[in-house]
């Protein structure tokens, strides 16, 4: 993998090339990395790769890049952006549509001894909080979530589960597993016991696969895990 470097950095940490062509590029976020600015004024990872960009392909003015979908600051993994605003189109049909496959991977406390298992609730979203509840049932401003899980692998105290997506809901994942009483390794936001010392939260985007939108070949983008030491207690491929 390629790790960008760059003049802009304010965060000490540098995401992953993982694929780019003319249309799309792909990295590997690390932890609290934003991908869009906000009121920080922290450098964002869109930034970090027009700066890539026009350095490796010494390109004058602007570079265009489209932010195609988002991961939350204290999470890592795979992150594709639209280098042409026909991919960018494109590739936001393909997340409206659902015909992306997204696969994350999570640390959460001893739990769900059966498994596969898929969880359905409704969201309402907090902007002010920055948070999202569920729900067993439907109410007024809810939109339906559901994930399906299972375990790949079991440690003394935690275990490391695997999250297929159906819908794409703000904050799914942390709040429907703090739902069902196992809240994210990390995440004190949706009940997590403690903080990671890095800030962050043990979710990791760790696949994604689409058909391209331009070649039409299928794509399947995998990340590497972050270096916390759950992480690396379990071999990966």
């Amino acid at each position: 993998f390629q790790t960008i470097r760059n003049s802009t950095s304010n965060t000490g940490m540098n995401p992953e090339i993982l694929y780019e062509d003319n249309h799309l590029i792909a990295v590997n976020k690390p932890i609290g990395m934003l991908v869009q600015g906000d009121q920080t004024g922290d450098t964002p990872l869109v930034d970090h790769l027009k700066v890539y960009i026009k350095e490796k392909y010494n390109k004058p003015g602007k570079v265009f890049l489209g932010v195609v979908h988002r991961l939350d600051r204290p999470t890592s993994g795979v992150v594709v952006m639209a280098r042409t605003s026909k991919a960018l189109q494109r590739m936001n049909r393909l997340f409206a549509d659902r015909d992306v496959e997204k696969k994350y991977w999570a640390w959460i406390e001893k739990g769900f001894q059966q498994h596969p298992i898929t969880l359905e609730h409704w969201l309402i979203r907090n902007s002010k909080q920055n948070k999202s509840w569920a729900y067993d049932k439907e109410l007024p401003d809810s939109k339906k979530a559901i994930l399906h899980l299972s375990i790949k692998h079991q440690l003394d105290r935690y275990n490391l589960v695997e999250i297929e997506l159906e819908t794409g809901r703000h904050h799914q994942i942390r709040s429907q597993l703090s739902k069902v009483g196992y809240p994210i390794k990390g995440d004190l936001k949706y009940g997590a016991k403690r903080s990671n010392p890095d800030g962050g939260i043990d979710l990791h985007a760790r696949q994604l696969s689409f058909i391209h939108p331009v070649s039409n070949k299928k794509l399947i983008f995998c990340a590497p895990v972050p270096k916390g030491p759950l992480w690396q207690a379990v071999p990966f491929d």
